[in-house]
C-alpha cells in the first residue's frame, strides 16, 4: 500500500500566529489559524481535514461492502462534523458525526444499514458506537 503525505508549517505565537497545511500529491492546500480553528472565523483547519478524511473513507468502505453483497451503490453521499473542544490545558476531538445516504438498487434501509455498520471497520479511528 503506498503511503500518503502531507505537510504543514506554522509560523509565530498560538494566537496571532499563521499556518498553511499542503497535501504531498500537491492536490489541495490551504492556510489555518487559530481563529478558523477554535473560533469561527472563516477559513479551513485541521479538523476539517480530519472530517472529509472520514467521509471520503467511509463512503470508499462501503461501497465495498454493498459491491461485496452483490448490491453495488450508484452513489454515496457521507458528511462529517467534527467537532474539537478544549480539555485541560490542550484541545481534543470529541466527536465525529458521519452521516451517509446512498443510491442502491436491489437493498432495503436495514440492509443498507448492515453494510454501513460492517464498512466501520476499514475508517481508521471510527468505532461503532460513533457516526
Amino acid at each position: 500500500m503506498p503511503t500518503s503525505n502531507a505537510e504543514a508549517v506554522w509560523e509565530g505565537v498560538l494566537r496571532s500566529g499563521r499556518g498553511h497545511f499542503k497535501a504531498g500529491s500537491g492536490a489541495f492546500e490551504g492556510d489555518y489559524s487559530f481563529a478558523t480553528r477554535f473560533e469561527g472565523a472563516r477559513g479551513t483547519n485541521p479538523e476539517e481535514l480530519i472530517a472529509a478524511a472520514h467521509a471520503a473513507c467511509l463512503s470508499m468502505a462501503l461501497s465495498a461492502e454493498l459491491e461485496k453483497n452483490r448490491t453495488p451503490a450508484t452513489r454515496i453521499r457521507t458528511t462529517a462534523a467534527c467537532t474539537v473542544e478544549k480539555s485541560g490545558e490542550g484541545f481534543k476531538i470529541t466527536r465525529m458525526r458521519l452521516e451517509v445516504r446512498g443510491k442502491v438498487a436491489g437493498i432495503d434501509q436495514a440492509g443498507f444499514m448492515k453494510a454501513a455498520e460492517a464498512a466501520k471497520k476499514w475508517v481508521p479511528g471510527l468505532h461503532s458506537s460513533q457516526g
